[in-house]
């Protein structure tokens, strides 16, 4: 797949079939339309282009700093790349970028830019500035430009019953299997491990500290996960914790995993963890003895449930 970075950037080859969205999450609903736009694309011999925004508009328009995405850039643009896309134009979202008027937005991105043949599109997808123009100004553009816009009905997004905020919300809340159940997916942490203060490693738990490098990915809600990665073509189950570790008086959130069976040195590799249950909620205990007790007891549920995930 190839990613372009800017609209200015792209030069096309064919004319293209087109979605337009940011995509978090890349879940059920999405993948319905992603899939739609590349069979469409073999059978019309158009290039299946995906058209997103970073960052995402409402951190721009809204000022919404808090707001976590699913994915990072890189994730979505993976997971966009194994559904069959192929070209990927990352639009940079300014507030020079949402004054584009709807017709200077779909005369030179759409039509001049993209060369756009054929647009698959949301029922209540609006553009241009001030979100004026909807799908129905879409549909005139077309006639008016010689493409075609297939509206994706209510009823068809609707009886997905999936929304990015559903994914979002059910992640913040610790509900990691409805989360999952949406993406089609385990949701997953990535990042570089790093060095920690070796605590566990004193209570014979040595965990992974997993650091995120992107400030915007949303992060699960503090607790105890069961979790699998993979390492050189084998897949390792894990538990990872997730809060400020109260029992030793933490004050940062960290997210440490301990693998089981696992031996060797990741200090430096990048890892991509995916989260599967939840077994608890984060606690402070009143020793160490307590909470290694307690850890114990995390590892044996978690090692239950690990035979409905090989």
């Amino acid at each position: 797949m190839e990613v372009i970075h800017n609209i200015s950037n792209y030069r096309p080859q064919k004319p293209a079939i087109l979605t337009i969205g940011t995509f978090d999450g890349v879940h059920f609903g999405h993948q319905k339309i992603l899939r739609n736009l590349v069979v469409e694309a073999k059978k019309q011999n158009l290039c299946a282009i995906v058209l997103t925004f970073f960052p995402h508009p409402r951190m721009v328009l809204q000022k919404e700093t808090q707001l976590k995405m699913i994915d990072t850039l890189e994730e979505k643009t993976k997971l966009l790349e194994q559904l069959g896309v192929e070209v990927l134009i990352v639009q940079p979202f300014t507030m020079e970028f949402s004054r584009m008027t709807a017709i200077e937005y779909t005369r030179d991105i759409l039509v001049n830019g993209i060369r756009i043949s054929k647009l698959i599109i949301g029922y209540d997808h609006r553009f241009g500035r001030n979100r004026e123009a909807t799908v129905e100004d879409l549909k005139q553009f077309g006639m008016d430009y010689n493409f075609t816009v297939e509206e994706i009905l209510a009823q068809d997004i609707e009886s997905i019953a999936v929304s990015s905020t559903k994914v979002r919300n059910a992640i913040d809340s610790g509900e990691i299997k409805k989360a999952n159940q949406y993406l089609g997916r385990p949701f997953s942490l990535n990042g570089a491990i790093v060095e920690g203060d070796k605590i566990g490693r004193e209570m014979g738990y040595p965990t992974a500290n997993l650091e995120i490098e992107e400030e915007y990915k949303l992060k699960p809600q503090n607790g105890v996960y069961l979790v699998q990665t993979s390492l050189v073509d084998k897949k390792y189950f894990g538990m990872m914790n997730v809060g400020k570790r109260p029992t030793v008086y933490g004050k940062k959130t960290r997210i440490e995993t301990y693998f089981f069976d696992f031996i060797g040195d990741l200090y430096g590799k990048k890892l991509r963890i995916e989260l599967l249950e939840k077994i608890r909620d984060e606690q402070k205990f009143d020793s160490l003895d307590a909470l290694r007790n307690q850890l114990n007891s995390d590892q044996k549920s978690c090692q239950k449930l690990i035979p409905k995930y090989l």
